[in-house]
């Protein structure tokens, strides 16, 4: 798979080697972030040179010696961020304040090569700190990294690497061993821990026909199966993949920033010519230059970019680990603005294993019978709802004629020359008491008689009410939304201490009543919850749910335990936090330093000292995030 390097600031830039951002100078990263910064070692270098030839001239032991390899050495690739773009940045800056104090001491033979050297020196420091701290925001992406062992076992007991497995290839799991790949156990069982991949903190039991994800650990037992999907079509290289590009997308919080910054360092430098100019007229030109160059040094927004992208991509490595991917860094700045969250009920705040508990005759026909006819009907429907009637059935099933469905409503067709369907329960007084315990009923259907009642139960989940209360103390407005009938959806709604629902919603309603909030999250799992999703401020699929509906979310839960949203929220509402704490950090500086500077206050060695402590203030307050 090919390298694709990238900036945090301006993920439109992507080429397929390491380099500088054409914009902004920074260095270009790979999207697959777990890789050794190619920038990092450079950096290292040249600082520990620069600092141990920049010390001497601190203490005026050999000035224009020892600052003109610093200077034109180790400021080199600082130099080059700074002319070789297509826009005035931060390292424009830096270019024009080293260089000035450089040359001014070369041409007047004043003592202000130690500030070349000391900025050039601080300015690399202030930059091995970013690449550091870049490196340990994809922290979340190595963690990932790591989970897929390098090798696998064939069941012939053959030993291959991990990428020479192919589709169809046998492999054997023994205990304490690592699953390879994603695939279906064939024979043998195992206690398996996905707590990396699904969130699940308990080992979940595999068996025959199970499906196990490739990364999770078999801690007890040993199975052999069949590799289903390999390289990149594992769940987690997909999630590897998802994080990754994430991690470099923008948030629209960024705006301001990128604003401010298109404009600053014009304004910073028709400042500096105006100190120069100022303290020209009222002093000498030598102290003009001297503040000029303080003013640019100082005034280097560093801060300010670093500011979003660093707090974002902590934020969504972070997510990453508690199960929760992030669609990009939008969705984590509109997640946390929600109010409202509109909750989906069959599978997102159940368990989604609907089974059928009773089948109730409502005419002298006898019950297998019944159960046989809608059965045969709904073999044609996935809707989970049809499949645990078709389960329960112990019949042959009968072949159908001009078979249809309609989502949200049921399954027509023709059996023997009757035209039957299954149906919404119409209200029957058979149908008062399971509606009461919070069951779904399904009728069968001759033309418009009812003929039987199904009921079907579906568990709530454990973590359910936890997640409620949680989301509750966040503030979040919760509505239940389901299509069941008023007084089933009210018997779930009071289990859970819901006090909004809306009943016999359909899917196209659904996305009507998405539209009806402001700042409204939507989650579900479904197909039919799919156009909601993508209509809300921010979808949220259950990982467990189908691949329409995760494609079209914003979020996904990878374990689909609602408590992630709760989680999700909780981190956005974090992550968007220290984001505003870094540019205010960033802004104050610069408001206040520019001034100070400009009224002759700082020197060009202070001024870039000043400067780098304000970048590690922003990167400090950024991997604060990583004690959520």
């Amino acid at each position: 798979m090919e390298k694709i390097y990238t900036c945090p600031m301006h993920p439109q830039v992507r080429q397929n080697k390491p380099g500088s951002c054409p914009y902004c100078g920074m260095a270009l990263e790979p999207i697959l972030a777990g890789d050794r910064d190619p920038e990092l070692k450079s950096f290292q270098i040249r600082f520990w040179v620069c600092l141990i030839l920049t010390i001497p001239i601190l203490f005026g032991f050999y000035p224009v010696f020892l600052a003109t390899p610093v200077v034109f050495w180790g400021g080199f690739p600082l130099f080059r961020k700074g002319i070789i773009t297509r826009q005035i940045n931060m390292f424009t800056l830096i270019t024009i304040g080293v260089l000035a104090a450089y040359f001014f001491s070369l041409l007047t033979h004043e003592p202000y090569f130690e500030a070349a050297a000391a900025i050039t020196t601080l300015v690399l420091l202030g930059q091995l700190l970013e690449l550091k701290a870049r490196q340990k925001t994809g922290g979340a992406i190595r963690a990932l990294l790591q989970l897929a062992p390098a090798t696998a076992t064939l069941e012939s007991g053959e030993t291959i690497a991990l990428e020479n497995v192919k589709k169809g290839d046998r492999l054997r799991v023994r205990p304490g061993e690592k699953i390879p790949v994603d695939g279906t156990i064939l024979t043998g069982s195992g206690s398996v821990d996905e707590s990396m991949m699904t969130g699940e903190s308990m080992p979940v039991d595999k068996a025959a026909r199970d499906l196990v994800i490739g990364g999770s650990i078999n801690l007890s037992g040993s199975f052999v199966y069949t590799a289903e999907a390999v390289g990149e079509d594992t769940m987690l290289s997909r999630i590897i993949a998802q994080v990754s590009e994430a991690q470099m997308s923008k948030a629209p919080i960024q705006r301001l920033a990128d604003l401010v910054s298109q404009w600053f360092v014009p304004i910073v430098i028709v400042i500096a010519i105006a100190t120069f100019l100022g303290w020209t007229a009222i002093a000498s030109w030598k102290e003009g230059l001297i503040y000029a160059v303080s003013v640019i040094i100082i005034a280097c927004p560093c801060a300010l970019g670093l500011a979003t992208p660093l707090s974002i991509r902590v934020g969504v490595g972070l997510g990453a680990l508690h199960g929760i991917l992030f669609k990009n860094a939008a969705a984590i700045e509109k997640l946390a603005s929600i109010k409202t969250l509109l909750i989906d009920k069959t599978g997102t705040l159940t368990e989604g294993k609907i089974a059928l508990e009773k089948t109730v005759p409502l005419v002298a026909r006898p019950e297998q019978e019944l159960l046989q006819l809608a059965a045969s009907l709904e073999v044609g429907s996935e809707h989970p709802l049809a499949k645990a009637i078709v389960k329960e059935n112990a019949l042959p099933l009968l072949p159908v004629e001009d078979f249809k469905t309609v989502a949200g409503r049921g399954v027509y067709g023709k059996i023997q020359g009757q035209q039957l369907s299954v149906e919404k329960a119409p209200d029957l007084p058979e149908t008062f008491p399971f509606r009461q315990e919070g069951k779904t009923l399904l009728s069968l259907y001759l033309e418009q008689k009812p003929l039987a009642l199904f009921a079907l139960s579906d568990q709530i989940k454990s973590t359910t009410a936890e997640a409620i209360d949680q989301l509750k103390r966040y503030g979040i407005d919760l509505i239940m939304v389901t299509g069941d009938h008023p007084l089933a959806a009210k018997s779930v709604a009071n289990a859970l201490g819901l006090s909004h629902f809306e009943a016999e919603v359909l899917p196209e309603e659904k996305q009507n009543l998405v539209k009806r909030y402001k700042s409204v999250a939507m989650a579900g799992d479904g197909i039919n919850d799919a156009p909601a999703l993508a209509a809300a401020d921010v979808g949220i699929a259950m990982g467990t749910g189908t691949d329409v509906a995760i494609a079209t979310s914003d979020v996904t839960l990878i374990k689909g335990d609602l408590r992630g949203i709760a989680t999700a929220i909780h981190l956005s509402r974090k992550t968007v936090k220290n984001i505003r704490q870094n540019l205010l950090l960033a802004f104050l500086y610069n408001a206040l330093a520019v001034p100070i500077a400009s009224f002759g206050f700082l020197s060009p060695f202070i001024a870039s000292l000043a400067m780098t402590l304000s970048s590690l203030s922003v990167v400090l307050n950024a991997l604060r995030l990583k004690r959520f």
